[in-house]
């Protein structure tokens, strides 16, 4: 059973709805064609923040997690994943006390911060600004 394409009510209602994916592939070009060369014209990209790559782009969604220790991070993680993840502890002291990005992919690894903030292609690539005191903590 084929089912119909999804319409937008209202004004041009005529049209299907945009996907998600034609969404950010429509963001990306705007930003290349029409931002990307006021930032580079006005130098914006050195008084203030870098331009952004297509990693920003194509990167899956993120969820920051931050608070005292021993409140239950760690713990909300392991339930989200239905498991333990690499390097994670739980107990009534510090245990976790570094950045740790949780990603999905085909195997499961460990890659150092320093590693992920020195690729251009990844999110976290600007994190080198911060300097090498707040990168140790990766």
């Amino acid at each position: 059973v084929a089912t119909a394409s999804p319409v937008m009510a209202g004004f041009g209602s005529g049209m299907t709805a945009p996907t998600d994916t034609d969404i950010l592939e429509k963001l990306q070009s705007l930003y290349a064609e029409k931002l990307r060369p006021l930032e580079k014209k006005s130098r914006y990209n050195e008084m203030a923040e870098p331009a952004l790559s297509d990693a920003w782009f194509e990167a899956k969604p993120m969820v920051l997690l931050i608070g005292q220790y021993s409140v239950g991070k760690t713990s909300f993680i392991n339930y989200l994943l239905g498991r333990g993840f690499a390097g994670s502890r739980v107990g009534p002291e510090m245990t976790t006390d570094r950045f740790v990005a949780v990603m999905y992919g085909d195997a499961e690894k460990t890659t150092p911060g320093n590693a992920l903030t020195s690729q251009p292609d990844t999110p976290f690539h600007s994190l080198k600004k911060y300097g090498t005191n707040f990168l140790n903590r990766l």
